[in-house]
């Protein structure tokens, strides 16, 4: 059996969930102002990464993100795990606490879930932001023109969207079952939905960082 990199006596893991255009971006900069988290998107890992220069990974991951596809999760996790590593290693977390990983945009899928926590760490719950498609949609759109992202255009956003759908609600159910999920309505202001967030972590024990 696999022993994971890391024990969750050393650091917390939280899943951040949540269709394209959902707020995700937004709550990340809050939970890491407020908590203490340390922000890891898996897209923006993945987008570097395929620019790097002598990438191993780069065509492949630049032709699944064109093609609104999900890139294989063992090149995603590994991107997860170093980026986690680097952190503990250049700053470690203040004697008696523990380091706080917000993971956003993962896992995708169930079997992502499943290899990361068997071979990374076991997560401490998962955040999801409930978002109705056309609110999505229409900040998308408005975020495409000024982001430079090629996948921001209508035809993307909908395979996004499906593809969300499909392949990651099958997460969030799963660890609902579990009860390890915080849902938050997401069509709200970004004041409101992060009240929202707050008072979801906070009962399930994660306090602020003085």
């Amino acid at each position: 059996m696999t022993t994971p990199r890391f024990s969750p006596n050393d650091v917390t893991v939280v899943f951040f969930l949540g269709g394209p255009g959902s707020g995700k971006g937004t709550q990340s900069a809050n939970l890491v102002k407020s908590y203490g988290f340390t922000h890891l998107s898996a897209g923006d890992l993945l987008r570097a990464e395929q620019v790097r220069s002598g990438s191993q990974y780069g065509d492949l991951i630049r032709d699944y993100i064109r093609e609104g596809k999900i890139v294989p999760m063992e090149v995603t996790v590994a991107l997860l795990s170093n980026a986690m590593a680097e952190t503990l290693s250049t700053s470690p977390p203040a004697a008696g606490t523990k380091a706080r990983f917000l993971i956003d945009g993962f896992p995708r899928k169930l079997d992502q879930a499943v290899f990361f926590e068997e071979t990374v760490c076991p997560s401490e719950l998962v955040l999801f932001l409930d978002c109705p498609e056309s609110v999505m949609e229409t900040r998308l759109l408005k975020r495409g023109e000024t982001s430079g992202r090629d996948d921001d255009n209508a035809a993307s956003i909908r395979k996004r969207f499906h593809t969300f759908v499909e392949t990651s609600m099958p997460v969030v159910e799963d660890f609902r079952k579990k009860d390890k999920v915080v849902t938050v309505k997401a069509d709200l202001s970004p004041e409101e939905v992060s009240r929202l967030v707050q008072a979801g972590i906070e009962a399930r024990g994660l306090l602020p960082r003085s």
